[in-house]
């Protein structure tokens, strides 16, 4: 990789951060898209896989994305994804917090509000829907398991890390 390919990249991520409203799971399929289609510096399976890792470690889910460029393009790989993702986002935040706690009752920043909510919804399922792609070849057992992670996790309050371990253990067994 050049340099000049992952200052691409930077930049790249540094949009997907303007995107990023709910969080890291927002962008995943745009991630995708720069890190698989277009670069080939990840394949499917690599790709959902770094984005569970990147789940199950501690700290804030952020982290996807450092993991995300480490496993494409090692230490520099991490720095270009995460400092894109993290600079524009976190000037945008610094510049305007103190206006809009000011202003919590401007219609025009309501309404930002209020369409965040679907926004982030399509973002989130976009993202759903490219991590499951690497498994449509598993046949009905991976299906049952994604269909059980969404309505377990949707009507229980088990941790995403016993989920995780759900996968792993039907991993482990051969099921998928």
């Amino acid at each position: 990789m050049s340099w000049s390919e992952l200052a691409a990249v930077a930049g790249q991520f540094a949009l997907l951060s303007l995107l990023s409203i709910g969080g890291v799971n927002a962008i995943l399929a745009d991630s995708q898209r720069i890190l698989v289609l277009q670069r080939g510096w990840l394949d499917e399976a690599g790709f959902a896989q770094a984005v569970a890792l990147g789940q199950a470690a501690p700290g804030p889910n952020i982290m996807v994305v450092g993991v995300l460029g480490w496993m494409a393009a090692g230490p520099a790989g991490l720095l270009a994804c995460l400092g894109g993702v993290l600079l524009p986002s976190t000037l945008l935040v610094w510049r305007y917090a103190r206006w809009a706690e000011a202003n919590r009752q401007h219609p025009l920043l309501q309404a930002f509000q209020r369409g965040c909510a679907p926004l982030v919804l399509g973002l989130s399922l976009s993202g759903a829907w490219v991590l499951v792609q690497p498994y449509t070849q598993a046949g009905w057992p991976a299906w049952a398991l994604v269909a059980g992670v969404a309505l377990g996790s949707a009507r229980s309050k088990l941790p995403p890390l016993a989920w995780l371990g759900l996968g792993a253990a039907g991993g482990v067994f051969g099921l998928w």
